[in-house]
């Protein structure tokens, strides 16, 4: 028997939980690191060989379940190009960080989705390209780290802060009526640091936080 962490097959619905489970565990992570919940509203658990936060809010819960479905569905259908989550001053209005995560087909299976014939969305990534889940989960796991880390190098948040996500999809893709368009929230005069990626063997995800300065905010 093999066990679940050498699996190598990797199919587009095995892909879109592993990146839609990693979008969800890294927003709660951003989340509780900047401070945007109470800590005592996160409860702790294991995933990917590390203790990761995850908020026990109700309503939160509620919101994410509603964002992450639609984009499972977005995913499926090679729709997603990037999930963005906007850290936003309450008092002040303005942007302060931009935690974005570009979505995109890794090579192999590109190549692959450009022989397909219409409606056939079956591709398997070459074998040269096959992962296990032990080295996808490794890859993700420094993102989460560095998410944690990010305490280090980001600025004080001085006020209260709010969190919207923005979902950036092709524009042939289905959206539903109770989405809307939002603006990009860009941060003028600001940082940005690279994170690092991962791979599946279908879907590339590649991470980056953009941030405010801190001699920029009103004190």
């Amino acid at each position: 028997m093999t066990s679940n962490a050498n699996k190598t097959e990797i199919t587009l619905k095995g892909s879109v939980e592993i990146v839609s489970e990693f979008f969800f565990t890294a927003i709660n992570s951003i989340l509780y690191q900047r401070g945007i919940y109470q800590p005592e509203t996160f409860r702790r658990s294991s995933k990917y060989g590390l203790t990761v936060l995850t908020t026990t809010d109700e309503g939160l819960l509620k919101y994410l379940a509603q964002v992450m479905g639609q984009v499972k569905a977005w995913l499926l259908t090679g729709d997603v190009q990037r999930l963005v989550v906007v850290v936003s001053g309450v008092d002040s209005g303005d942007t302060l960080e931009r935690w974005q995560f570009n979505v995109s087909l890794d090579d192999a299976m590109a190549d692959s989705e450009n022989s397909m014939t219409a409606g056939n969305r079956s591709a398997q990534p070459a074998a040269s390209q096959k992962k296990t889940l032990k080295e996808i989960h490794g890859e993700i796991q420094a993102i989460i780290r560095q998410v944690t880390a990010s305490v280090t190098f980001l600025p004080l948040l001085n006020e209260p802060c709010s969190f919207d996500l923005l979902v950036y999809t092709d524009k042939d893709a289905v959206v539903p009526t109770k989405w809307e368009d939002s603006d990009p929230c860009y941060i003028m005069n600001s940082q940005e640091v690279k994170l690092r990626s991962f791979t599946t063997s279908v879907h590339k995800v590649e991470s980056m936080v953009t941030y405010r300065e801190a001699d920029e905010w009103e004190l």
